[in-house]
């Protein structure tokens, strides 16, 4: 069963990290774009968020806490690795979660011109923000483990 959780723990990061990589590089590559059609690159961003990015997050996190339940039982004490891991990832989760999906899902509504243009670019500066924090997060949980074992 324990060799099931580490499949999990390690599918959903590549779900996680790959699907904010996709997510990253398409808001580079969308700057080129004209105004109008970046809301096509803000709901091709949030669809990305919604099928690879979250359920990678969730599978990740899910899978930690059983793995960690499962260590608990061991006789040595955790390793500052494997805290730095824990805590790092999450963190990246919560930023995810709290800030990055939900600001993907309303900035795919928000449509970058007319009225809405000011609010779309206040949206699309925290997505700009959040993004990069989330993924130092986790690539400092991937330095994190690699240093574990």
């Amino acid at each position: 069963m324990l060799r099931l959780w580490v499949f999990l723990h390690f599918g959903g990061f590549v779900l996680w990290l790959g699907g904010g990589l996709a997510v990253m590089f398409l808001g580079i590559w969308g700057r080129r774009e004209e105004r109008a059609t970046l809301g096509t690159v803000t709901r091709l961003q949030a669809a990305l968020y919604g099928t690879l990015v979250g359920p990678g997050v969730l599978i990740t996190v899910m899978s930690g806490v059983a793995l960690t339940f499962a260590a608990m039982g061991a006789p040595e004490p955790p390793s500052a690795w494997l805290m730095v891991m824990q805590g790092a990832g999450l963190l990246a989760a919560a930023v995810v979660f709290f800030v990055g999906w939900p600001t993907a899902r309303r900035l795919s509504r928000t449509p970058p011109t007319g009225e809405t243009a000011a609010l779309f670019d206040a949206l699309r500066r925290r997505q700009t923000v959040t993004g990069p924090i989330a993924g130092t997060l986790g690539l400092l949980a991937l330095l994190a483990a690699a240093m574990l074992r």
